[in-house]
């Protein structure tokens, strides 16, 4: 007998119309079958409510994330259900029905009609969430679902588990079911429809709030697998897995997976992409990249892939902007554009038009100042009209929260935007831009395009500037541009050394600001990029003209060769009026760290020229300086015990002091104020200590050196060993060198023989000089490998300390071999530019 049951409509169940029972009833036999669960007529579709935001103690954001957690996750429940407000109605004891429904020992097509009565009824809030849940083992048994044949069923699954995980306090109860790992199998899949993939990553991104939990996400297999979603059709995947990632990033344990999983590229992609509807999936995917970016190996990878971090200062910041009034058009970095028109305009159209149509049809722009010029006007515009950072949805009440802020932008409009910045009133936003600059300094591209963007002038015109936070950011900008030597000769043509000196000057200057700027003055006082300026291409080839040929824009030249020459002397006056400066550098080369010591050596061997200043090195302190240096770099112990990194640092330290050392050992009156004998041994120490052999070239060279000066008045200790050094080795090799027809042995030779010169001995330079070596050795410079060619310079440099080896080197003809080497920009043009220095040219 059948009994007919009328339902009322139900908030938290779909509406039924008639529910035909039979005395198969599952509620009075305590099982389901096929033949009973088709006497359930549905006579009208369910009702389903829409995926709404909901508040389950804690707020949920416009991603789906809770204010309780910064992660972010799918949104699935409404708000304030009538559930939620007045509990559970009596028609709800129907879902300890549909949980039995999904038994194991019940009908697939059951299970499945189940499973989607319950993903319906889960939408109705955290209150049916809580219903559900009432019923033990219901997790593992929807779980298990997900091996379903059914895609209808694997989706309800998902579904009701991505609500369920929504729920914070259930969150670990899904992870316990093993859905984690049913997810992945599932996915894995390679046929599998787009809606059971969406609640899949929806799920994982649920989950990924918690986290316990992310770890276990990121160390599955599931990473790659979300990796290969961005690039999937469907938006709502591509959101998910964006989503489910940005969870994963923060955790920094997660960072080096994520990684190496391949994900920066990816994102970036799809960050440039400017399709509608990818909002959301860019917020996401930016969170992530800023996550990233907070490491500096991620940011350098993320620089490379083509964007700039960039900080978010508020809209108010940029009302100081003011726009420069220029009388005739010019590029962002200063340069004019050369005046040919013999008539003006009328009515000004050949300046408007200037750029658009060069006289000379041969000329064009390069692809840097084309974006320089794209850039700023696009920047610049966006001020104008009050819509700058307007992306960033930046407003009133986050104008505090920006101040640490970031934001990522393409190459293009990165750049312009931080020299933009620099250009403003604010000091936080400048220091911050400033560091900007220096993060994004990671090769030759980006140095050449903040010059031709403009940064450098800002930046030299800023280490006037009150703040010393902003003139410590500032200086550690400047250092890393000046890596690149065509930047560094522009810092110097827009008068960097007279604000740098200043602060050498300053008494009230931090000893960290003095540093800095200690490290712009080493880069641009290098001996490499002195001889790389005065060795120009054009100059060894005995042309006038200095200019790089490679700019073809008609410019107005801004900066020369003389000009430089007249500030170098104007900063050497400077220096000697006023011995602030000298003093402060001694007073690093002292006591600081092994880098800031190699630097002030740099620095100081170059104002080391002038007479005048070694008497005020002397009086400074120069002798202990330089000892202290040398002490600090004997490192005792085998290779295995000593730090490689200390050990290179030293190294640099030693090596820089070195070549100081060598330089005031052509002063008299240094010679007489130094105790040289002390010198000698503890230049003696340093070659036997643990420092790289390439530092103990220069070691080597300065010993050689002290021993020239000294001459009888240093008796160093003799041995066997040096006898048959002198009087055996040397002259082997150097036959080996001179009758071999094998290059490999004669470059054999040549190795072994500049392991015997780390030694320091003016014995072993005299013999092979005797022996008529030096002529093998420029032949090998010419013909040799890479390793030869080392060998061959360090021991030609150190044979060129004596001055009576001059001649045969320059009749071996060693200049010209050395030009090419210079011109050829090689890996030994530093040896090679330093060795042409000591020569008679």
């Amino acid at each position: 007998m059948d009994l007919s049951i009328p339902l009322k409509p139900s908030p938290h169940l779909p509406s039924f119309r008639r529910l035909t029972v039979t005395r198969d009833h599952p509620a009075a036999f305590g099982r389901t079958n096929r033949s009973s669960l088709r006497r359930f007529v549905f006579l009208s579709p369910p009702i389903v409510r829409g995926p709404l935001s909901c508040s389950l103690g804690a707020g949920v954001g416009s991603g789906g994330g809770y204010e309780e957690s910064s992660s972010s996750g799918p949104t699935n429940l409404p708000v304030d259900t009538p559930a939620s407000k007045s509990g559970v109605s009596p028609e709800s004891s129907y879902v300890g029905l549909f949980v039995r429904m999904l038994g194991l020992d019940n009908d697939p097509l059951d299970r499945e009609q189940a499973v989607v009565t319950l993903w319906k009824y889960a939408q109705g809030g955290k209150d049916c969430v809580d219903e559900i849940m009432r019923f033990p083992g219901c997790i593992n048994l929807i779980v298990n679902l997900l091996k379903s044949d059914s895609s209808s069923a694997c989706e309800a699954a998902a579904g009701l588990l991505r609500t369920i995980a929504s729920v914070n306090v259930y969150r670990e109860s899904v992870a316990e079911s093993g859905a984690i790992e049913e997810i992945n199998g599932l996915l894995s899949q390679s046929s599998l429809v787009t809606e059971v993939k969406e609640q899949s990553v929806s799920t994982l991104w649920n989950l990924s709030v918690d986290e316990k939990l992310r770890m276990k996400i990121a160390n599955s297999d599931l990473l790659p697998l979300l990796v290969k979603f961005l690039d999937d059709e469907e938006i709502k995947v591509v959101e998910a897995a964006g989503g489910t990632l940005a969870n994963l990033a923060l955790s920094q344990c997660n960072h080096s997976i994520m990684v190496d999983s391949g994900v920066i590229p990816k994102m970036v992609e799809l960050l440039k992409r400017k399709i509608d509807g990818y909002k959301v999936i860019r917020k996401e995917i930016k969170n992530v990249l800023l996550e990233l970016s907070k490491d500096e190996y991620y940011r350098i990878l993320v620089i490379e892939e083509g964007l700039v971090l960039v900080p978010l200062i508020g809209s108010a910041a940029y009302k100081s902007f003011r726009p420069a009034s220029q009388s005739w058009p010019s590029l962002p970095d200063g340069t004019e554009f050369e005046r040919k028109s013999s008539r003006p305009s009328r009515y000004g159209a050949s300046e408007l038009l200037l750029g658009l149509n060069y006289e000379d049809k041969n000329v064009c722009l390069e692809e840097l100042k084309m974006n320089a010029l794209v850039g700023r006007s696009q920047q610049q515009f966006l001020v104008r009209i009050g819509a700058i950072e307007l992306e960033e949805g930046t407003n009133s009440q986050m104008e505090s929260l920006s101040k640490q802020r970031y934001t990522l932008l393409p190459w293009i409009d990165g750049i312009a935007r931080l020299v933009l910045i620099l250009g403003l009133q604010d000091s936080s936003a400048i220091a911050r831009a400033a560091q900007s600059v220096a993060d994004a300094c990671i090769n030759e591209y980006m140095r050449v395009s903040f010059k031709e963007a403009g940064a450098v002038r800002y930046l030299v015109q800023l280490l006037n500037h009150d703040d010393e936070s902003v003139r410590l950011a500032v200086s550690h900008a400047l250092e890393r541009l000046s890596v690149s030597h065509k930047v560094c000769r522009t810092i110097e043509a827009e008068g960097v050394l007279d604000p740098l000196l200043s602060i050498l000057n300053d008494a009230v200057s931090s000893q960290t600001l003095k540093q800095k700027t200690v490290d712009v003055l080493a880069r641009i006082f290098d001996p490499g990029n002195r001889m790389k300026k005065f060795h120009d291409k054009q100059v060894i080839n005995g042309s006038a003209s200095v200019s790089d040929t490679t700019d073809q824009i008609p410019e107005v030249v801004d900066g020369s060769s003389m000009t430089t020459c007249i500030q170098e002397e104007s900063i050497a006056r400077e220096i000697t009026e006023d011995s602030t400066a000298i003093t402060s550098l001694v007073k690093m080369l002292k006591a600081s760290s092994p880098i800031t010591q190699m630097k002030s050596a740099i620095f100081l061997e170059y104002l080391s020229a002038s007479e005048v200043n070694v008497s005020k090195l002397i009086e400074a302190g120069i002798v202990l300086g330089l000892s202290s240096v040398f002490q600090q770099g004997i490192l005792e112990g085998t290779d295995d015990k000593i730090d490689l990194v200390e050990a290179e640092e030293a190294g640099q330290a030693i090596a820089a002091a070195s070549r100081l050392l060598t330089k005031l050992l052509n002063s008299e009156q240094f010679n007489r104020a130094a105790d040289l004998a002390e010198f000698t041994l503890l230049l003696r120490r340093v070659l036997k200590s643990g420092i790289p052999l390439h530092s103990k070239d220069w070691v080597a060279a300065c010993l050689v050196k002290l021993q020239s000066v000294a001459g009888s008045d240093i008796n160093p200790e003799a041995s066997i060993d040096m006898e048959v050094t002198v009087y055996e080795t040397i002259p082997r090799l150097v036959e080996q060198m001179k009758n071999s027809f094998s290059l490999d042995s004669r470059e054999a030779a040549v190795i072994e023989l500049n392991s015997i010169f780390s030694r320091g001995v003016l014995e072993c330079c005299r013999a092979v000089a005797a022996e008529g070596g030096i002529p093998s050795l420029v032949k090998l410079v010419d013909e040799g490998s890479v390793s030869a060619q080392e060998a061959s310079l360090a021991i030609l440099y150190n044979l060129s300390m004596d001055d009576e080896n001059h001649p045969a080197i320059i009749s071996a003809r060693a200049i010209p071999v050395l030009r090419r080497i210079i011109l050829s920009e090689g890996p030994q043009m530093s040896r090679a530019l330093r060795l042409l220095r000591t020569l008679p040219t």
